[in-house]
């Protein structure tokens, strides 16, 4: 099929922002929003799902409990307390947290309510300790101008955030404790239509608005992007979750779009299938004996864990799994997620085999324990005899729906901008109100001192940052939609390095790395000050950033004195630069003769390879200029 025509398909596209408030304190503790790699407290729990107060349980926490995961917990008295490890009621609400919500509400022309009530929304993921998440809804209606067209705002609410996952393992799943309950809001938008591009304006509009208000956290996972997505005629809303840059947003929309369009169309297709019972419990076998000489090693690994095998026909989907309405996006696939996310490696279908190690002969003795016709399909799948009919029914209850279209469902963002299955969409049963905590009450007069509060509108302070910093309005721009704003700010206080160049630094040369593949989160923010630290005292040289940074990143090195060393980037001595471009002249006679001036661009490509990142490139050009003219003089 021809690529999708992502205009004729009916999308809509819901933004969800999810920005940390940098207040100094958790949301209901006083603990400091501090993340560390020492951890002296560990502990462990199994979190158990419980039903609302209609008596109903909640899909996605129904969903959560069957992978039956034990969670690991880790620490820090200085970042986390009891309140955080859920011994302890929660403290009163952090002041500064209400105040900033209330001026974003403000900013946004959102309604606020003058009784704000505290409420438990259920996740049993192991990202809370006490399986539940407090979330409050501070305001509704609203909107923001984005590109001259208004885009309405449906709630704005205040929240705690999640636990940082560490590890995720086949039986178990670790978090630290930092980042839980760190404020969190939460803006919800009314769902547009348009194009990816479009959507990605509107998140950046509304980020920048966010930012400023300087009450914001900077930094990846400080600001998080959770989007609906449907297509017209689809059938359901799929939330995508944890998209945390702008540019992976446009693909995960893409993405998604491409993925529920091609859904759409196989569901078309399934439903001229005359088959009606597609899976019967007689279509289900334990192949264990047919596999005990299988070469696969997935398979080999799974009995080699004591796992079962199962395979169950599926009537009337030969061809159905493999089948591509556009390219990567097929049925078999959607499966192959389920299944892992319940902790399995995969599934094998009848539209991919041979292969993976699994030969003719085995996949005849299937067709024939299953009594698979030409029409049919079948599907092998191995895992622990307790959780495999769980998965199994899971699968059977995937390939029904898929008849349907799109099932309603969360899935995550990955870092390539492609969306896997995370869970079902949670039900109105996951919610339930807060008994610990007693309204929040907000005063017109506190309304008012909001109102008062709204920040300057980007364009203002990116004319500010122009002016105090001497920036061009790109470069200005760029420092003030990254992280590094504050971390900017913090470097050029006494102006003792070039703005431009700390600029370029953070916003260019830390980007072009991560292009490389490169990973900034290994990059600490004391790192990057110590480096420019080191420029200013000229003990090392400014060109030697990008090869320190780039080591740090690339995992070769973990502290900034660790790069230098491994990358000998000390600067040397007057003396010692002398003599090496003396030597270096002097070897390099034959060519000045003959080029004069224009030797200098082969001679300090010649100087570089020995004194990069050792030796100011200005100073360098200039010592080098100066002593081929003097040679040239000589002759």
């Amino acid at each position: 099929m021809s690529e999708i025509q992502i205009d004729k398909i009916g999308l809509l596209v819901g933004l969800e922002i999810h920005q940390q408030l940098a207040t100094g304190a958790k949301l209901f503790c006083r603990c400091r929003p501090i993340e560390s790699d020492e951890y002296s407290i560990k502990f462990s729990r199994k979190l158990r799902i419980t039903s609302s107060e209609l008596g109903e349980f909640d899909p996605s926490a129904i969903f959560e409990k069957s992978k039956e995961k034990t969670i690991l917990y880790s620490r820090n008295p200085e970042s986390s307390c009891l309140v955080e490890q859920d011994d302890e009621p929660p403290h009163d609400l952090d002041h500064n947290a209400k105040e900033t919500v209330l001026i974003m509400a403000s900013a946004l022309k959102s309604n606020i309510f003058n009784e704000i009530y505290v409420m438990r929304k259920l996740v049993i993921d192991g990202s809370n300790t006490s399986g539940f998440q407090r979330t409050m809804l501070v305001s509704t209606g609203g909107n923001i101008e984005v590109n001259g067209k208004k885009v309405g705002v449906q709630s704005i609410c205040l929240e705690e955030d999640a636990a940082k996952l560490l590890q995720d393992s086949k039986d178990t799943r670790e978090y630290s404790l930092d980042r839980l309950g760190i404020p969190l809001v939460e803006i919800a938008l009314d769902p547009v239509s348009g194009t990816p591009q479009e959507i990605k304006d509107i998140a950046l509009t509304l980020g920048r608005m966010l930012r400023a208000t300087k009450r914001v956290g900077r930094g990846i996972g400080s600001i998080r992007q959770d989007v609906n997505v449907s297509i017209e005629g689809g059938g359901a809303v799929i939330e995508v979750k944890g998209v945390q840059k702008l540019d992976q947003l446009e693909k995960v929309i893409e993405y998604e779009a491409k993925r529920q369009h091609g859904l759409k169309i196989i569901s078309e297709k399934l439903r001229t299938l005359k088959t009606e019972k597609i899976i019967v419990n007689e279509d289900v076998k334990n192949v264990i004996d047919i596999f005990k000489n299988c070469k696969s090693k997935i398979i080999q690994k799974s009995l080699a864990e004591g796992s079962s095998i199962k395979a169950m026909k599926i009537k009337g989907f030969a061809g159905m799994f493999g089948w591509e309405p556009y390219p990567g996006i097929r049925l078999g696939k959607q499966l192959g997620e389920l299944v892992r996310f319940f902790g399995l490696g995969g599934l094998f279908h009848s539209d991919e085999l041979p292969n993976y190690g699994i030969e003719e002969l085995e996949i005849q003795q299937i067709i024939k324990i299953l009594d698979v016709g030409s029409n049919d399909a079948f599907i092998i799948v191995a895992g622990n005899e307790k959780k495999l009919d769980i998965v199994i029914e899971s699968i059977i209850k995937r390939i029904e729906d898929a008849k349907n279209g799109i099932p309603a469902e969360t899935r995550a963002a990955t870092i390539t901008g492609e969306t896997v299955f995370l869970r079902p969409r949670p039900g109105s049963s996951r919610m339930y109100p807060e008994t610990d905590i007693p309204p929040v009450i907000v005063s017109n007069t506190e309304i008012e001192q909001a109102k008062s509060k709204i920040p300057k509108s980007w364009e203002e302070n990116l004319l500010a940052l122009q002016k105090q910093y001497e920036l061009n309005q790109q470069l200005s721009a760029q420092v003030f939609d990254s992280e590094y704003l504050d971390l900017f700010e913090t470097i050029c206080k006494d102006k003792k390095i070039p703005p431009n160049f700390v600029a370029s630094t953070l916003c260019g040369t830390i980007t072009n790395l991560e292009r490389q593949g490169m990973d900034s989160g290994l990059l600490k923010t004391s790192d990057i000050l110590e480096a420019f630290s080191l420029v200013i005292d000229g003990k090392i040289a400014k060109e030697s950033l990008e090869m320190i940074f780039g080591s740090i990143m690339s995992g070769k090195s973990k502290t900034i004195s660790e790069a230098i060393r491994s990358n000998a980037l000390n600067t040397i001595e007057d003396t010692e630069l002398h003599k090496i471009l003396d030597e270096l002249v002097e070897s390099s006679r034959k060519i000045i003769e003959e080029q004069g001036l224009r030797s200098m661009g082969p001679l300090m490509g010649l100087a570089m390879k020995t004194l990069r990142g050792k030796v100011d490139g200005q100073k360098l050009n200039q010592l080098l200029e100066n002593k081929i003219k003097i040679k040239i003089d000589k002759k």
